[in-house]
């Protein structure tokens, strides 16, 4: 769609009134100006009378002169194309979405009185309803997939595991195209019990275990156990041989070939449908088939839809749109980015795609109906149908349609517009009205996004009241809409057959249902008066796909019809009454609010998204895009933002210097400079340590409850900051949008959560802060990061300055201003911009500085290291460096992995913030069987990334932050090309976007094959991603290599095998692990964030030992009292605790016996505090289960000169369950003598433990300051890993046993089987 830009001059007064007009409701004048053009305009067309106006109508010719294009400005505007993106709303559409997020209690009583039905008509209703229910239920014999499912399961006596095996193994049978070679296999391998080998390696046998376990058991799990299916089938098959082989895939045929779709092929679909078209029955056909992730799926799915118009339509023959079979076709099916963030692609690429199959469909005369898909989508659908409307090749044509979903609160004001539409368009549109099908993953949506509300209702019967109401709205215009009623539900059928009135005529209205789930309802409703029917017409919407494409559609309906509140679940259940099951949802809801004390309360068990983390805790707020309100609020504010001057320069409670300040250029617009910055000297450094000295007691000194107070305080102005700060870090850091707000959302949670665990666990005369901190973040999180780091040292006490990358130090000097405004006091937190080499390295080397936080690369962390080493604190204790760094992520996905869902969440990992993240996924390690077919369908998705400056709503992928990282990356890749692999490169980009790639520092999402996983040894900071293949059987081999990197960040897997994911968690030495989801975007305190070996020390971001490090005195059972607060509200899992702890009781048993009292006291209470082996269930969305486990360090160095001390060392490190690693020395020798042989299978010797090559991962010294310093200085000169060093004077016992432990987050996505049943089924 090309635009134009076009001008008129006006006086300086008419301008400043336009200027004044849009700020007083928070837009910009573009936008007021282009909305005034727009709402005047519908008016004209509308033939609305319109005064004009007399100093208008004076103007001359000369005037109208002054309107034309208006030259393009060289210089850069930032945000001013964003603006121009907004689009213009009338008031209907305004209204719509005005109602996106309401409130329930809003929303619902507005409906009640819609939704009520008059007394008599009420009665009626209830009647026939309870009649139509009564005859379901006596029904002689369960039909459809209940009998089936139950004739199998009884005839064989099988459990409905075994029934899952065997449909597993039907379904892999039908696989094998021919039937010779099927049947061959059943009767000379299978009855032997022989199947496993025969059935070819892959996919996995069991691949669609989820599906047929939901069809069996109606609960749906999204991972299986393969050993115990595999002996469930040797055992059926043991028992009942070749008959129940032949039986299931029989079985396996019907439910898929016809239970559940109409046919494989619409030719097949059309013949199947006659049987029920001859009883009175119509039909509209769905293609099966996922949303297109590709162009060339696409393109498939047009041509299909083409194919399936010409069949439907011949076979129509002239029946016409309302009695004839018609098509339904899905807007994401036809676009590969069907999204409101490239609205100009979907208008440009998508619409006529969408206007030539509407052609095709008018051609024949038969109904074409735009399905519903998910929420965000809503309203660029109708722009679509908007445009559809008011082509003059469809004039005069009744055949569009579109479906609406009545669990969206903006649907009885999207059924306004559409009869707008229909009005305003002289034609009469087609309308299914739907209850909608994708609930659960709104509510996950939602609460991911840490958004206002949820576009759906929380409770099924809001969605009943909502149906009837907009169901009234539909019967009430007759002459502009043909309702289309979709329900199974008998008192929403049975209310409109009442609402429509007895007076019905042909093409009034009708009701539909769903192919294999509501014919059994509408046979008592299709068909003669005369022969007890009710003489109203239904269609059927049959899905025609193949075996493949059925199984997503299949779990989706099963999940639908098996919730607790589904009608199709609750007629079965024979404890229900059917005066209940019948019941009025107006009545239902008005019980409730009685019960409640008020109408339209939210589900309970689902809180708001605020809410996700209880009381305590207020999720970060988010912001829709998808929202036409927001946007535009957000383009007033990125336009104000971009007009400010933004400075950076030390904030400190000193003498400032004089100094050059330096421009931060736009690394996508080198022509944009976004502020300047002054770099602190050396002189400016000196004096900030000194104030921080002085400020650091007084801040010390004030209450943990006042400190979390402030720091909540500083997360509240930060939300409220939020557009401001997205305007900084899109131009600095070339942020895309949905980036920059996920960013300011993580710093305001990293604020929020260590204000609370403070508050909550801290006191002043026990936990003593270390004093100065040192904060050094980096370039790619420059407000998560920097914040979090600030706000962790100061909620412990301590006073901060921090040095934030020298790349962004204008979103920094914002942040501090933010908690300098919150109560911060300016001596407690100080800011120093400047060069890592000299700021950093001069912060660093001070004796002042008690503690150092670092975010960047692993050779820079060790030089930091290096620097500290041979300091002590007063209390002669190490200064302790946390350091989170880089890794060689890697992603292992195996052949029974879900390809789509593959392929987005790879791109996300590899190619979000253009692989510019520590956790992002730099090696694809994939197996060989599914590796051709996925990577074919990556290449195509990574061609769908748009590519450009990130100013723009539309841009996936921005720039890389520099030139020097531009070159380092391209360097790689070309080094890669010249060793012969195989590079692929690709991005979507205009004309436009291209020169902007010439201008700013920008790489193009790259995929390089490599022979195996060692070929890459460090890091590449950016948007490429490698890929390997491996064998299913070399699988251990290949967790080894990734351990065997040295890094230990983050790791994904994708499979739906359980003994895949035990197999991969069990053995992989990292951080952060992910199951069939993306491996990137870790939420404060539902994954905390960090790795181990080369990618840091621990301990991990936003969890709960975090604030225990910067400390220099604490209780010894602190930690564990913070851990036994979380317990009260979330369960503890430590089965595995008994067996850690054996060698630890052993030594315990045998202080008692030794008469060594003390030492068995202490062993005792080490054991109690020791949280090793535990594992912890975090607050998350649902949809995920996110886990915390702490492990035991596999190795620990022991260093003591006497046997109290080294007992004392031995007892810690067995209550955490390490294995002790002590010097070959006569004083330990004697010592190992005399220990039990448990203890000792559990102590290892070496001569020299200061070689490289000796193994440990934790050390702890009791001994003098000067021995500890030269041993600090020694452990920190190895190479590899950094290793924490714990030093004590003689007879010491406060060991902090959580530093001999290792931190492991798992989350994993339990709705990857295709849905989400907990939710389903929560009533």
């Amino acid at each position: 769609m090309g635009t134009t830009t076009m001008g008129v001059k006006l006086d300086e007064a008419t301008r400043d009134r336009i200027k004044s007009a849009a700020q007083r409701i928070d837009r910009t004048p573009h936008w007021l100006i282009k909305q005034a053009i727009f709402n005047y305009l519908e008016r004209l067309e509308s033939g609305s009378d319109i005064p004009e106006i007399p100093t208008l109508a004076a103007a001359l010719q000369t005037e109208a002169d002054d309107i034309m294009p208006q030259e393009r400005e060289e210089s850069h505007q930032p945000f001013l194309e964003f603006a121009e993106q907004i689009l213009p709303q009338s008031v209907t559409r305004a209204a719509i979405t005005a109602a996106y997020r309401r409130p329930e209690t809003e929303a619902v009583p507005m409906l009640l009185e819609q939704a009520r039905l008059p007394a008599d008509l009420a009665q009626a209703t209830h009647k026939l309803a309870y009649g139509i229910a009564e005859t379901m239920r006596n029904q002689k014999s369960a039909t459809g997939r209940a009998g089936i499912v139950q004739g199998l399961l009884q005839e064989f006596s099988l459990s409905s595991q075994e029934g899952v095996a065997l449909m597993c193994l039907a379904e892999a049978l039908l696989r094998i195209p021919d039937k010779p070679t099927r049947d061959a296999l059943i009767r000379d391998k299978i009855s032997n019990g022989n199947w496993q080998s025969h059935l070819g390696r892959s996919p996995s046998l069991f691949v669609n275990a989820a599906t047929w376990g939901l069809l069996f058991t109606g609960k749906l799990v999204s991972t299986h156990n393969e050993d115990s299916l595999s002996r469930s089938l040797n055992r059926i098959i043991g028992k009942s041989g070749e008959p129940l082989i032949r039986k299931g895939v029989d079985m396996a045929m019907r439910l898929m070939g016809e239970q559940f779709v109409t046919g494989e092929t619409i030719a097949e679909a059309l013949a199947n449908a006659r049987k029920l078209e001859d009883k009175g029955f119509r039909y509209s056909y769905d293609m099966l088939g996922e949303a297109a992730l590709t162009e060339a799926d696409a393109q498939k799915y047009l041509v299909s839809y083409q194919q399936a118009i010409h069949a439907i339509g011949k076979a129509s023959n002239g029946r016409g749109i309302y009695e004839g079979p018609g098509i339904s076709i899905k807007l994401s099916a036809l676009h590969p980015r069907y999204s409101r963030a490239q609205y100009d692609r979907v208008m440009e690429e998508l619409y006529p795609r969408l206007l030539s199959l509407t052609l095709q469909a008018r051609q024949y005369d038969i109904g074409i109906n735009i399905d519903a898909e998910e929420a965000d989508r809503l309203e660029i659908s109708l722009d679509l149908l908007e445009k559809l409307c008011f082509e003059p090749q469809l004039a005069g044509w009744n055949g569009i349609g579109f479906v609406i979903q009545a669990y969206l609160k903006r649907c009885p004001f999207v059924i306004d517009a559409v009869i707008d539409m229909a009005s305003r368009s002289r034609r009469r549109l087609m309308i299914r009205l739907v209850k909608g099908a994708y609930w659960d993953s709104e509510i996950k949506r939602a609460q991911v996004d840490g958004l206002e509300g949820y576009p759906v209702y929380t409770r099924k019967v809001y969605t009943d009241v909502s149906y009837l109401a907009c169901a009234r709205k539909l019967l009430s215009v007759p002459n502009l809409i043909y309702p289309q009623f979709a329900t199974h539900n008998a008192h929403t059928l049975s209310a409109i057959y009442h609402l429509a009135g007895n007076n019905y005529y042909p093409g009034q209205y009708e009701f539909q249902c769903l192919h294999g789930m509501g014919e059994p309802l509408y046979e008592q409703v299709v068909g003669k008066v005369a022969d007890g029917k009710l003489s109203r017409p239904c269609r059927i919407y049959a899905p025609v796909g193949t075996h493949e494409t059925l199984l997503a559609y299949l779990v989706r309906r099963l999940l639908e019809n098996g919730a607790n509140t589904s009608f199709v679940n609750r007629i079965a259940d024979a404890t229900l009454s059917l005066d209940d099951l019948v019941a009025d949802p107006v009545s239902a809801v008005e019980a409730m609010a009685t019960n409640e004390g008020q109408i339209g309360l939210p589900h309970p068990r689902i809180p708001l998204p605020r809410q996700l983390y209880g009381a305590k805790r207020v999720n970060a707020s988010g912001l829709d895009l998808s929202n036409e309100q927001r946007l535009a609020s957000l383009s007033s504010a990125l336009l104000t933002s971009a007009a400010q001057q933004w400075r950076a320069e030390p904030m400190i409670d000193a003498e400032l210097d004089q100094g050059v300040e330096q421009p931060i250029l736009n690394p996508a617009e080198p022509g944009d400079i976004v502020g300047y910055v002054r770099e602190a000297t050396e002189s400016e450094v000196s004096r900030a340590l000194d104030a921080a000295a002085v400020a650091g007691p007084i801040w010390f000194s004030t209450p943990p409850s006042e400190r979390a107070a402030i720091l909540q305080r500083a997360a509240e102005l930060m939300e409220n900051q939020l557009q401001n700060l997205l305007g900084i870090l899109v131009r600095e850091s070339g942020k895309t949008f949905s980036n920059a707000i996920a960013e300011v959302r993580e710093a305001v949670d990293f604020l929020r959560y260590y204000a609370s665990q403070a508050s909550e666990d801290f006191a002043n005369d026990s936990h003593r802060p270390l004093g100065p901190v040192v904060c050094i973040s980096p370039w790619n999180f420059p407000l998560a990061i920097f914040t979090g780091q600030i706000a962790a040292a100061l909620a412990a006490g301590n006073s901060v300055l921090a040095k934030p990358a020298e790349q962004t130090p204008l979103i920094a000097a914002q942040a501090v201003r933010i908690l300098q405004e919150a109560g911060i006091p300016q001596g407690v937190l100080q800011l120093l911009p400047g060069q890592g080499e000299t700021v950093g390295a001069v912060l660093v080397n001070d004796a002042r500085v008690r503690g150092v936080m670092f975010t960047g690369s692993t050779a820079v962390a060790g030089i930091l290291q290096r620097s500290i080493a041979g300091r002590l604190d007063p209390q002669g204790r190490p200064t302790p460096l946390i350091a989170e760094t880089g890794g060689l992520n890697a992603m292992i996905v195996d052949s029974s992995a879900l390809t789509e869902q593959v392929v987005t969440d790879v791109v996300a990992s590899a190619f979000d913030s253009a692989g510019q993240r520590c956790s992002a996924l730099r090696i694809l390690c994939i197996q060989e069987d599914v590796a051709e077919h996925t990577l074919q369908m990556l290449r195509g998705a990574m061609a769908e990334c748009r590519m450009g400056n990130p100013e723009r709503l539309s841009t996936d992928i921005g720039p890389v932050i520099d030139a020097e990282a531009k070159s380092t990356i391209e360097n790689h890749i070309q080094a890669m090309r010249a060793k012969g692999r195989k590079v692929y490169q690709a991005a979507k980009g205009s004309g436009d976007e291209e020169k902007e790639w010439a201008r700013g520092t920008f790489v193009k999402p790259t995929l390089i094959e490599l022979e195996s996983f060692d070929e890459l040894q460090k890091e590449i900071f950016g948007p490429v991603l490698h890929v390997v293949r491996f064998q299913r059987a070399n699988l251990k081999a290949l967790i080894e290599q990734i351990n065997a990197s040295g890094y230990g960040l983050t790791l994904g897997i994708h499979t739906r095998i359980d003994e895949t994911i035990a197999k991969v968690t069990d053995h992989a030495k990292v951080g952060n692990l992910y199951v069939n989801r993306n491996m990137v975007g870790a939420v404060v305190g539902v994954q905390p964030f960090g790795g181990e070996g080369l990618s840091g020390t621990g301990p991990k971001a936003g969890g709960p030992l975090y604030l225990y490090r910067l400390l220099a005195n604490r209780p010894l059972d602190a930690v564990q009292r913070t851990l036994n607060r979380h317990d009260k509200e979330l369960p503890l899992e430590a089965t595995v605790r008994p067996t850690l702890l054996a060698p630890h009781q052993a030594l315990e048993h045998w202080a008692v016996a030794e008469n060594l009292q003390d030492l068995a006291t202490l062993a005792q209470q080490y054991a109690e505090i020791c949280q090793a082996g535990t594992m912890r269930t975090l607050p998350g969305p649902t949809g995920e289960r996110n886990t915390y486990a702490l492990l035991p360090r596999e190795r620990v160095l022991c260093l003591a000169d006497n046997d109290t001390d080294a007992l004392t060392q031995l007892a810690a490190v067995l209550a955490v369950g390490s294995q002790v690693m002590w010097p070959e020395a006569e004083l330990q020798r004697a010592l190992f003598r005399r220990l039990p042989d448990a203890v000792k299978a559990r102590i290892a010797f070496c001569k020299d433990w200061a070689q490289d090559k000796v193994a440990f991962d934790a050390v702890i010294y009791h001994g003098d300051a000067d021995q500890l310093r030269s041993l600090c200085e020694q452990i920190a000169q190895r190479s590899g890993a950094i290793v924490s060093v714990q030093g004590f004077t003689h007879g010491e016992t406060n060991i902090l046993l959580e530093r001999l432990l290792i931190e492991r987050s798992l989350s994993v996505n339990t709705a990857a089987a295709g849905g989400n049943a907990s939710l389903m089924t929560i009533g």
